[in-house]
């Protein structure tokens, strides 16, 4: 062991609250990535990359791993968020169907009214 690595050290850091949106090229798609994007930018969590776990890239991996929190967010009943998710093996995480908010895929348009919808019903889930 180094000098360095035997000094007391934080353990303040809670482990990160992950979301992965489908980010689709529908309208709904839109709406999930924008609404993931207010979701972080808020502090509510962290947007994380959902072409890196389909990809299974060891870091983002591990990172969604060990997160105190997953929400995936879908915009149409494909559920592509949460079917890649699954696929990789992680099965702890909230799930949002932005269909189930009324959302109908082709026919909502990406307006700030949808996207705070969406955002608002993310953010109940994460900050639980």
């Amino acid at each position: 062991m180094t000098e360095e690595s035997q000094e007391p050290r934080c353990a303040c850091d809670a482990a990160p609250k992950l979301i992965f949106a489908c980010s689709g090229a529908a309208d709904v798609g839109h709406i999930s990535d924008l609404a993931a994007r207010k979701l972080a930018a808020e502090g509510v969590g962290k947007m994380f990359c959902l072409a890196g776990i389909g990809g299974r890239v060891s870091g983002i991996m591990e990172t969604t791993k060990a997160a105190s929190a997953i929400l995936a967010i879908d915009g149409c009943p494909l559920d592509c968020a949460r079917k890649t998710l699954e696929g990789a093996g992680l099965t702890e995480f909230d799930h949002l169907r932005l269909c189930d908010l009324g959302m109908e895929k082709g026919r909502t348009a990406a307006t700030p009214e949808h996207v705070e919808r969406a955002a608002t019903a993310g953010r109940g889930r994460l900050l639980t």
